[in-house]
């Protein structure tokens, strides 16, 4: 089984606020990161920017979707519900 974590580096602007409203709206349940000096540090240079983390029992994948490709991403999934479902669809491949 694996597990699905999402964190949306965002600074509160207009298509950052989209962003957090499209993911509420599927109930996707995610964490935001508006820590400046943590988004330098990581060399994110624009936002919003969403971070999806896999993990299953032998390893855990990550991916860094721009405002397009996370609205593309969040737009493909099922309403999500964490009481009866704990992953999403769209998981990662090796390549990514």
């Amino acid at each position: 089984m694996s597990e699905i974590k999402i964190i949306l580096y965002s600074n509160g602007c207009p298509k950052c606020e989209i962003l957090k409203k499209k993911l509420k709206e599927k109930n996707i349940v995610f964490k935001e990161n508006n820590n400046i000096e943590k988004l330098i540090s990581m060399n994110i240079k624009t936002l919003p920017m969403l971070k999806i983390v896999e993990k299953t029992n032998d390893n855990s994948k990550e991916k860094f979707l721009n405002f397009v490709e996370a609205n593309s991403w969040v737009n493909n999934q099922q309403s999500y519900n964490p009481l009866k479902a704990r992953k999403l669809t769209g998981g990662l491949t090796n390549g990514d």
